[in-house]
């Protein structure tokens, strides 16, 4: 429902301007996802200048997916209830802040802070975007297929452009460059997305689930927090207590939203076997082709002795391929169902993934191109795919709290599969070198392809229950 002033002013409906919220929320997750990749370029200048060692960079490089970890499900929930425009704007000023920080920040724990702060802001760019494209284009339309193609593009062109972007400006201004155009970017966002985007909110608004909010924040950063840790060895007390801490709390997570009168999250929706497809779909994602991706660029750089800007075209191969197929999968057919795309796109992609082993010493990154390029032609497809779920799959008016769900379990995922190849690939066992972490590369991949094939028979398992006619007599 729009706001009266709105109305009052301007005389519009939100879905009178249609493509004023598809160009906002695109250009949202757009940069939220050319934040989100900054480190993959400017790591090397960034440790040199901070003083950064090699736990202090897995922090830098991971500590934004704990903010959007944390905080996607909430500001979903929230942009719902308080007004998806206003929690957008609110969440494009913290990212422009917590920029500024990461610009200004004199040493690595600071710039850690402040890309967690970045993530909470991204994350409320993420969901609320899918929220007002839900409520602007409605579910089951051909202009739905449009805007969740166009917003799954947008999450794979931030991906292909953010390592260039940041590249380039690391090497004209240094490793900030980056952080200071983010902060110009989300400050424009704002800007533009309070003028140009009607205001839209759930019609009936629920009080805020505050004891849900809490409890899911502080299970989630425990959680992902050990999975960082965890990176550099599990047996560690601390990294042990984490874990443990992180599992607790989303237990009493489980409690209280039953308990619950009007949940953050409706726990009655994993029941739906939409919901499951999606969120199963999202995790394994996660798991699978982003944790995948997300490594490779060490291998590239530290195993077969490339630059950082190899790596990064490599990761084009996957990226720009995804914002093709991503545009072109509202040309699907409409009787495809988005179960039937997110199982065969996920089967794909672990073909792709699949393509990628093998790697040897003295072999040049191109080799990698035919497999990253496949994945990342089913990629488009599920991005598409998972935007239209996320919203499709949850009740009229939860659209945000929808994508937020969605989202947490890709980069909760993602948190999962990074772990479980990095700790695999720098076992102690294999030594150290290049050869040795090409060879892990080589053990690790397969549990990366596995994740993305359970994900595939899970999701087409997900079958849509049949409601069965009454038969009367007489």
């Amino acid at each position: 429902m729009a706001e009266p002033q709105l109305l009052a002013c301007c005389d519009v409906t939100p879905v009178e301007r249609p493509r004023a919220v598809l160009a906002v929320a695109g250009t949202a997750t757009f940069l939220a996802l050319v934040v989100f990749t900054t480190p993959l370029a400017t790591l090397p200048s960034t440790a040199t200048t901070l003083g950064a060692g090699p736990e202090a960079q897995a922090w830098i490089l991971s500590s934004m997916s704990i903010g959007l970890g944390v905080a996607l499900l909430s500001v979903g929930a929230l942009g719902d209830d308080l007004g998806r425009r206003r929690v957008l704007v609110l969440g494009a000023g913290v990212l422009a802040a917590s920029s500024v920080l990461g610009a200004l920040a004199p040493n690595a724990l600071v710039l850690v802070v402040a890309r967690v702060l970045q993530g909470i802001g991204a994350a409320a760019l993420v969901a609320c975007s899918q929220g007002l494209l839900g409520h602007a284009f409605p579910a089951g339309t051909h202009e739905a297929r449009t805007a969740s193609s166009v917003w799954g593009a947008s999450l794979g062109a931030g991906i292909a452009a953010g390592p260039f972007l940041a590249s380039g400006l690391d090497r004209v201004v240094g490793w900030t460059g980056a952080y200071w155009a983010a902060a110009l970017a989300a400050a424009v966002l704002a800007v533009v997305a309070a003028r140009a985007v009607p205001e839209s909110r759930a019609d009936v608004p629920r009080p805020i689930d505050l004891p849900g909010v809490l409890v899911l924040a502080a299970g989630l950063a425990a959680l992902l927090a050990g999975l960082v840790e965890g990176r550099s060895g599990f047996a560690r007390p601390g990294v042990l207590a984490l874990l443990a801490a992180g599992v607790v709390l989303l237990a009493v997570f489980v409690v209280v939203e039953r308990r619950r009168a009007a949940p953050m999250l409706d726990l009655g929706l994993f029941a739906s076997p939409a919901f499951v497809a999606a969120t199963v779909g999202a995790l394994a994602t996660g798991m699978g082709i982003i944790a995948s991706t997300s490594f490779l660029p060490t291998v590239v750089e530290r195993g077969l002795g490339s630059t950082a800007l190899v790596g990064a075209l490599l990761l084009l191969a996957w990226s720009g391929t995804s914002v093709v197929t991503a545009l072109l999968a509202r040309r699907l057919p409409a009787a495809w169902s988005g179960r039937l795309l997110l199982a065969a796109g996920l089967a794909v992609v672990a073909l792709g993934q699949l393509l990628l082993l093998g790697l040897a010493i003295g072999d040049s990154p191109l080799s990698l191109v035919p497999g990253l390029a496949v994945a990342g032609a089913a990629s488009g497809v599920v991005n598409a795919s998972l935007g239209r779920e996320a919203v499709a799959s949850v009740p009229p008016g939860r659209g945000a709290m929808g994508g937020g769900a969605n989202n947490t379990a890709r980069y909760v995922g993602s948190a999962i599969g990074t772990t479980v190849i990095a700790v695999v690939a720098t076992r102690p066992s294999l030594g150290a070198g290049p050869a040795a972490l090409v060879e892990g590369w080589n053990d690790a991949l397969p549990l990366l392809v596995a994740f993305s094939l359970v994900g595939a028979v899970a999701v087409a398992a997900c079958r849509p229950r049949r409601v069965r006619t009454p038969v009367t007599t007489g």
